[in-house]
C-alpha cells in the first residue's frame, strides 16, 4: 500500500513540477571527455518503465531499512521490572531500583544480595529482548550495545562496499548485499544466545550501505536526477512511520522482526529485470553489455536509439579517458599498478581532496545532529508508538519540499542554508527557559526539518560531485564518517543529558553551521553532466567572462582560451549559459 502511494506520488510530482524540466538537455561544459554526451543520450531515452524500475525498487528498499535501523526501540526497549527474590525468604526488602535485595539470616544479619530474577511489565510490549535476556540492572548496557552494534556494522562496510560496487559493478553488490540482508534479518530470530544476535546484528548494519541510492541515480534522466535523488528518501519517512504502526499491533519482539524483514524477498524479482548501470559498464570498457543494456532501455521506454557505431565511439572514448586519466603514482610499475587498491585515485587531485573533505565533514555533522535529536526524545512526551510515528512524519516535508528547492535554486545553496539554519535554531534552544516547553518542542522539530532535508540534499549533491570512477568510493568514504557519527552520538547524549542538556543544543548548534560554512568552497552541480573520470572535474572549472572563457586544470602550464564570441546553450535545468564557440586547445588534461 506504501509502495503504491509512493509512486503515485512520485509520478503526480513529476506531472505537476514538469513546467520546471521541460526544457531539451545540453551540456553546459564544451569539453567533457564525452560525458555530455551521454547524458544527451540518457535523455533521448527519456524516462519510462525501464527507468521507474530503478526508481521504484530503490525506494521500496529505502522502505525497509527503517525497520532494521531503529528496531532497538521496539526489540529492547526500556522496560518497567521489579525484582523477584528466592522463595523462602520471607524478610526480604528489595531495593529501590530493584536491582539487588536485602535479607535476613537465621543469625539476625542483614545480606545483600544482586537480583537475578524479575518481573517485567507487559503492558506496553509482550515480550522483548530485555525480558527475555535480562537486560536491566547490570546488563542494561546491552540494549544500548543492540543499537550501537548495528552502527559498529555501518562503520566498518560502507568503504570496502564502495570499492567492491566501482570495481565489480553496482548489480553484483546490490544482489549479494540484499541476500545477505534477507537472510541475516529472519534468521536472527531463531536465537536464543543474545551474543549471536549481537553478532547477526553487527552483520545487518554491515549491509546498510547506499550503493543502491547511487545504482538508481546513474541511470536517471539529467532534468529528473534533483527530484528523483530527492523523492527516493522520502520512503526512509514512510518506512519510519509504518514501522511505528507495525509494531503497534505486533508487541512480540521475534514476530514483530519477522514482519519487517519478509518484505524483502519482494525486492528479487525487480532486481532480476534490472540490469547493471550503463555508466559503469562503459567506464570499464564493457561496451558489448552497455550496447545490451542501452537497447533494452531503448526498447522498455519506445524510443529509437541512434547508430550503434556512433555509441561505440563515444563508448571508447569515454572509456580511453577514464584509463588516461585514472592517476598512477610516477614510480609505480605495471605490476604494483595491476594489484593496487584505487582508493588513492580519490585523494589524487586538489579538486578530489577537497570534495572528499567537505563532504565527509558535512555527513558527520549531519548524522551528528540528526541522530542526536532522535536519541533526545524526551521532547515527545507521548507513547513509543506515536514518537516512532511523529518521527518520520517530521521528515516528510523535508524531503518533499526540498525537491523542489534543488531545481529551483541548486545543490550548494540550500545545503549551505539548511545546515546554518538547523545550526541557529537548536543553539537557541539551549538558552530558552526549560519551562517553555512548547516552544522547546517546536523549535527541536523545526530543526529536525532543516536537518533532515539537508541529509537528503546532501546524499544527492555527494553523489553528483564526485566523478563515476569514485563516486562509490567517495559515497563509501563519506558515508563512513556518517556512521562514525551515529556511533558516537548516543555515548555523547546518554553522558550530558542527565547534568548538562544545554549543552547538547549548543555542541548540536555549532557543528551544524559550520558544515554549511565549510560546503560555500563546493562547486555547484546544477545543470552540470555526472563527470565520468576525475579528469572531468578540471572541465567544470571554468571562469566565464563576457568574452572570454578559460578552462584550468592541475596540469602546469595548461589554459585553454576561447577565441571567439560566446554561445547560448541550454542547461539540465531549462536556462541559457554562455560556452566557448571555439578554442585553442580543446584537450581536456588529466588531473595529476
Amino acid at each position: 500500500m506504501l509502495v503504491l502511494s509512493f509512486e503515485k506520488h512520485l509520478r503526480g510530482v513529476l506531472s505537476c513540477f514538469h513546467w520546471i524540466f521541460s526544457a531539451p538537455y545540453k551540456s553546459p561544459v564544451a569539453k567533457m571527455s564525452g560525458i555530455n554526451k551521454f547524458d544527451d543520450l540518457l535523455t533521448h531515452l527519456g524516462t519510462g518503465p525501464w527507468n521507474m524500475l530503478y526508481f521504484l525498487t530503490a525506494s521500496y528498499w529505502l522502505l525497509l531499512v527503517p525497520p532494521q535501523f531503529i528496531s532497538g526501540v521496539y526489540l529492547a526497549p526500556a522496560i518497567n521490572y521489579t525484582c523477584l527474590p528466592p522463595e523462602g525468604n520471607e524478610s526480604v526488602v528489595v531495593s529501590e531500583d530493584s536491582c539487588s535485595y536485602t535479607r535476613v539470616t537465621e543469625a539476625g544479619t542483614e545480606v545483600k544480595e544482586a537480583c537475578t530474577d524479575w518481573d517485567f511489565d507487559t503492558s506496553v510490549f509482550s515480550s522483548t529482548l530485555t525480558s527475555e535476556f535480562f537486560l536491566v540492572c547490570d546488563k542494561s548496557k546491552l540494549r544500548a550495545t543492540f543499537q550501537s552494534v548495528y552502527m559498529l556494522g555501518t562503520f566498518f562496510c560502507p568503504l570496502i562496499a564502495g570499492y567492491l560496487a566501482d570495481r565489480y559493478g553496482r548489480k553484483v553488490v546490490v544482489v549479494v548485499i540484499q541476500i545477505l540482508l534477507t537472510l541475516f534479518s529472519v534468521i536472527i530470530i531463531f536465537f536464543n544466545n543474545f551474543i549471536v544476535i549481537l553478532g547477526i546484528r553487527f552483520l545487518l548494519g554491515c549491509c546498510n550501505i547506499l550503493t543502491f541510492f547511487i545504482y538508481a541515480l546513474e541511470v536517471c534522466e539529467p532534468k529528473h536526477r534533483g527530484i528523483v535523488g530527492i523523492l527516493i528518501g522520502l520512503p526512509w519517512a514512510l518506512g519510519t512511520m509504518a514501522f511505528g504502526g507495525v509494531a503497534y499491533f505486533i508487541r512480540e519482539w521475534r514476530w514483530l522482526q519477522l514482519a519487517v524483514s519478509l518484505p524483502s524477498v519482494l525486492l528479487f524479482p525487480s532486481l532480476y529485470f534490472m540490469d547493471e548501470s550503463p555508466r559503469w559498464l562503459i567506464v570499464r570498457g564493457r561496451h558489448d553489455q552497455a550496447m545490451q543494456v542501452l537497447r533494452k532501455a531503448a526498447r522498455w521506454n519506445r524510443v529509437t536509439l541512434q547508430p550503434e557505431d556512433d555509441l561505440r565511439a563515444l563508448m571508447k572514448e569515454i572509456q580511453e579517458e577514464s584509463a588516461t586519466c585514472s592517476s598512477t603514482p610516477a614510480n609505480t610499475d605495471k605490476k604494483t599498478k595491476k594489484f593496487r587498491f584505487t582508493l588513492p585515485t580519490l585523494l589524487s587531485t586538489r579538486a578530489t581532496q577537497v570534495i572528499t573533505a567537505v563532504i565527509c565533514i558535512d555527513f558527520f555533522v549531519v548524522s551528528f545532529v540528526f541522530d542526536g535529536l532522535n536519541y533526545s526524545g524526551d521532547i515527545y512526551n507521548a507513547d513509543p508508538f506515536l514518537y516512532i510515528i511523529l518521527n518520520g512524519l517530521v521528515e516528510v516535508p523535508s524531503y518533499s519540499f526540498t525537491a523542489l528547492i534543488v531545481h529551483r535554486w541548486g545543490r550548494k545553496m540550500p545545503t549551505v542554508v539548511s545546515y546554518v539554519l538547523s545550526g541557529v535554531i537548536i543553539f537557541v534552544i539551549a538558552f530558552i527557559p526549560p519551562d517553555l516547553s512548547e516552544l522547546i518542542l517546536t523549535l527541536a522539530l523545526v530543526g529536525k526539518v532543516c536537518i533532515s532535508g539537508a541529509f537528503q540534499i546532501i546524499c544527492l549533491y555527494s553523489s553528483e560531485l564526485f566523478p563515476t570512477e569514485v563516486r562509490m568510493q567517495g559515497m563509501g568514504v563519506a558515508s563512513l564518517f556518517s556512521q562514525l557519527a551515529s556511533t558516537v552520538v548516543p555515548f555523547i547524549t546518554s553522558a550530558l543529558a542527565p547534568v548538562l542538556p544545554w549543552l547538547l543544543s549548543l555542541i548540536f548548534g555549532i557543528a551544524a553551521a559550520t558544515a554549511g560554512l565549510f560546503t560555500v568552497v563546493l562547486r555547484e552541480t546544477k545543470g552540470v553532466p555526472l563527470p565520468d573520470t576525475v579528469a572531468d572535474l578540471s572541465a567544470t572549472a571554468t571562469i566565464t567572462t563576457s568574452t572570454t572563457t578559460i578552462i584550468t586544470s592541475t596540469s602546469e602550464n595548461h589554459v585553454n582560451i576561447c577565441q571567439e564570441p560566446m554561445v547560448n546553450s541550454h542547461t539540465t535545468d531549462g536556462s541559457d549559459e554562455e560556452t566557448c564557440q571555439k578554442e585553442v586547445d580543446s584537450s581536456v588534461p588529466c588531473l595529476a
